[in-house]
């Protein structure tokens, strides 16, 4: 049985979780992150998919995307949703062509095109003075519906039936003609200008192609400096020298399966996805992880190469001095440092606390401010009550540290009638990577 208390209303079993306050709940909360969204070439499935992580072992991804957690090619989903709780899958082969199936008067076609849709079967068999449809997915029954007419016949997860006149007893008839769409640069702009309005907390591209990334590059800034919505992105070998790029160049190996570079990018999708405003992903231990994989024609990395890799800003994988495969650092590609953004902002665990603290703000005033509370001394006192509220949370959990509510908040009215205008110092928490330590003897 589950239990305990919380940081966030993000718990996944069953079970009490209580804490005890002084005061009533504030109209803030902390943000609940681990949402990610990558686009995949896929055999089955809608444009846009959202898979939960137990979906995926549960089978419930089957009539969404074909396959399960035990498949081969559901290797990047796996990755994406081993530390988050969520993917926004966009189908980037479009096109395609759906199976179908003709027995007799019944025509079947599959829900989706792809070639998954070639291992759909329908059979049609009596029950007294009705008929069972059944349709099978790889060898299982997956629906059974009792009928006397096609006219009855409902769509399911995997078929659309249609057709006229009655029904005849037929054998097990498999589905056919179902194709793959194509892939082309135009599928990603599509890609990115939907998935604006789903809400994700970081992109993958597994994928090797340099014009994805520079449009992808632009994508994130756009998302972060003009639409104010703080998301990060994870590339293939990206030159970005910007804090909502992480860029990767290795993968790892386990004793069953390869994770190749470019799959390794849904893994630390997922990963920074899944990680709170209080965690840092140095050294974060890669479970499973026997050796590093890098690409062809590049030599297993020394220590100078792990160096000089981290100061060109890469999240490079190193092996820790009892064999286990760790992230050397969590770091994105910013590594060209000013007064305005210095070395903290290539801390991830920093970028985490400050996009936490800007996404949360805005929701908190979309919600409960905008059209609904009076734009005076009280309104902005109640506003600037409930921002204290939320940041004695984040300090709570050590995402941030030294808050004083009496000289690092102001809340004051803005320049027009109807605008707010707040100053706010924060000192964000990092996690200890370095020891630097003396031993004086005798």
């Amino acid at each position: 049985m589950a239990g305990g208390t919380f940081k966030a209303q993000n718990k996944t079993r069953p079970g009490a979780y209580i804490n005890f306050k002084g005061v009533s709940q504030p109209l803030s909360s902390l943000g609940t992150r681990g949402i990610v969204t990558m686009p995949v070439a896929l055999s089955w499935g809608a444009e846009i998919t959202e898979l939960l992580s137990t979906e995926l072992l549960d089978g419930g991804s089957l009539p969404k995307i074909g396959y399960t957690a035990f498949d081969e090619e559901a290797q990047l989903i796996r990755e994406a949703l081993k530390h988050c709780y969520k993917a926004v899958i966009y189908r980037l082969d479009i096109g395609g062509t759906k199976a179908t199936a003709v027995l007799e008067n019944l025509v079947a076609t599959a829900k989706y095109a792809g070639t998954v849709g070639n291992e759909i079967s329908i059979s049609v068999t009596e029950n007294e003075d009705k008929f069972d449809v059944i349709t099978t997915f790889r060898g299982i029954e997956r629906d059974r519906q009792t009928v006397s007419t096609i006219a009855e016949l409902m769509p399911n997860d995997w078929v659309v039936f249609s057709g006229t006149g009655g029904l005849e007893a037929q054998a097990g008839v498999t589905m056919s003609s179902g194709t793959n769409g194509t892939i082309s640069q135009s599928t990603y702009a599509t890609y990115l200008d939907k998935i604006k309005s789903y809400n994700w907390d970081t992109m993958g591209i597994p994928y090797e192609t340099e014009a994805t990334n520079a449009n992808i590059i632009t994508f994130i800034k756009n998302m972060r400096e003009v639409i104010g919505k703080k998301v990060q992105a994870v590339l293939y070998n990206a030159e970005a020298d910007y804090e909502g790029i992480i860029s990767v160049n290795q993968g790892y190996a386990t004793a069953s399966e390869v994770i190749s570079p470019t799959s390794f990018v849904a893994y630390i999708a997922g990963l920074t996805a899944g990680s709170s405003a209080d965690t840092s992903n140095t050294y974060h231990v890669i479970d499973g992880a026997v050796s590093i994989t890098y690409p062809e024609g590049i030599a297993p990395y020394g220590d100078e190469d792990i160096e000089d890799a981290l100061k060109q800003g890469k999240l490079v994988l190193s092996t820790r001095r009892d064999g286990a495969i760790v992230i050397e650092q969590d770091i994105n590609t910013l590594h060209t440092f000013t007064p305005e953004k210095g070395y903290a902002f290539s801390k991830n665990r920093v970028i985490r606390t400050l996009d936490e603290i800007n996404n949360s703000v805005a929701l908190i005033f979309e919600r409960n401010y905008i059209g609904k509370v009076s734009n005076n001394a009280d309104g902005r006192n109640i506003f600037k009550s409930d921002i204290i509220s939320y940041l004695n949370d984040l300090q709570a959990i050590s995402a941030i540290q030294n808050f004083d509510s009496a000289v690092d908040i102001q809340v004051e009215a803005g320049q027009n009638i109807d605008s707010v205008a707040a100053n706010l110092a924060i000192q964000p928490v990092d996690s200890m990577e370095k020891l630097y330590m003396t031993v004086l003897v005798g």
